[in-house]
């Protein structure tokens, strides 16, 4: 064993020495920047040894459905830094959602969810799940009292985003995880927008961390994942649901997160930073009518999020004085920003969620979730703040 493979790291090591260090066992080739294990299969030492493993009875890879080094790397290494005892990856933020609800919900069930969860979170709950029987109730993030009410013997699951996409509320996480746990039921937070390096859903009590890997993770827009954290008995679930269905991440891209891992607090500080620049010039702005950001110390979530949080990310949003069409007008007048509905890049993007994120809602659904045509949705990435407010300015001269 290498001496600076994981085996041998020290304990308590800060957050960005796990992510550079941890998880990483060295072959015998003594490769320095982690393997890539493109491979479908393994082979075995002996037919006894193939069905040792097969069965459980002894440790080693099996098939990268579900056992691949690179992966494993991976969700090491994302474990070490939520301070989850295990991580199981997957292909897609969304088959992280799918797979812990597979895994660990049963006909019969019920869940409470935010409104405030992204679109398509929100259709597979209404779409999919219900024709599983699981019953689902949604209630407003903020409002406890909501969470309390909805609670029925059967409840299973407490789920929901915090900071919210794309209004950036702020869940109490302690008040709801102490109601999940009087409720015998789950915490389950997404973890998105804020990541390890600012927010850690499990020390304020929540029982699974979600990640769309895809975001803040990966951090350059180049692959598609998505992980779930918690508890070693609860992720065993994953893993049997996972070796069943296959929703599984792939080597090359558990490869490129390993590297975006390596610089997660640098860069979620730089978006932090030019997130908030950019929110404070936004309410300076006459067409600007409302700015949704929890840094803000008139939004009302700012206080919590002050103590759940060490930064207050990269994603805000505003509206534009008018409607769709001047929402429209702004984005379509902007040079810099990308209009892609992707968030978490070092290239700043801008959408209109009500037409694209969250665009298969129905209008009730919209309204409820605070979603109007003059909302537009930024992720601030790593340009250099001043041409991003250029940029912004570009769009309010078209207003």
């Amino acid at each position: 064993m290498n001496k600076d493979s994981d085996n041998s790291l020290p304990a308590d090591l800060h957050l960005d020495t796990l992510a550079v260090r941890a998880g990483q066992r060295r072959s015998d080739e003594g490769e320095h920047s982690e393997a890539l294990f493109l491979t479908s299969s393994y082979v075995f030492d002996s037919a006894a040894d193939a069905a040792a493993r097969f069965a459980g009875d002894s440790p080693g890879n099996v098939y990268s459905r579900y056992t691949n080094p690179t992966v494993r790397n991976f969700e090491e290494r994302l474990a070490a830094l939520e301070g989850a005892e295990q991580c199981v990856a997957t292909a897609s933020g969304m088959s992280a959602i799918l797979s812990t609800c597979m895994a660990l919900l049963k006909s019969g069930d019920h869940v409470i969810c935010s409104r405030s969860v992204f679109g398509t979170t929100t259709g597979l709950f209404n779409r999919y799940m219900l024709k599983f029987g699981v019953e689902v109730s949604f209630v407003s993030l903020t409002d406890l009292s909501q969470w309390q009410q909805a609670v029925r013997p059967e409840t299973k699951m407490l789920f929901l985003e915090t900071p919210s996409n794309p209004l950036c509320e702020v869940a109490d996480m302690a008040a709801l995880a102490a109601l999940a746990s009087a409720s015998n039921a789950l915490l389950v937070v997404d973890n998105c927008f804020c990541t390890p390096a600012l927010q850690k859903p499990l020390e304020m009590g929540a029982d699974i961390v979600i990640h769309s890997a895809t975001k803040y993770l990966d951090g350059q827009g180049r692959c598609v994942g998505g992980a779930v954290l918690g508890r070693g008995e609860l992720m065993q679930e994953l893993v049997i649901f996972l070796r069943t269905a296959g929703p599984t991440m792939s080597a090359f891209n558990a490869w490129v997160f390993l590297k975006g891992l390596e610089t997660l607090r640098l860069r979620m500080e730089a978006h932090s930073r030019s997130a908030l620049t950019m929110a404070l010039w936004l309410q300076q702005q006459a067409q600007v009518e409302q700015v949704f950001y929890a840094g803000l110390p008139d939004h009302p979530g700012y206080e919590l999020a002050c103590s759940q949080q060490s930064a207050f990310g990269g994603v805000l949003s505003f509206k534009v004085r008018g409607g769709q069409a001047e929402a429209w007008r702004f984005i379509d007048a902007t040079r810099i920003f990308s209009l892609t509905a992707n968030l978490g890049d070092a290239k700043s993007t801008i959408v209109h969620p009500a037409t694209t994120t969250h665009g298969r809602l129905t209008d009730a659904e919209r309204a409820e979730a605070g979603i109007t045509g003059n909302l537009i949705r930024i992720a601030v990435g790593l340009e250099h703040i001043d041409d991003l407010l250029a940029d912004a300015q570009r769009g309010l001269e078209a207003l």
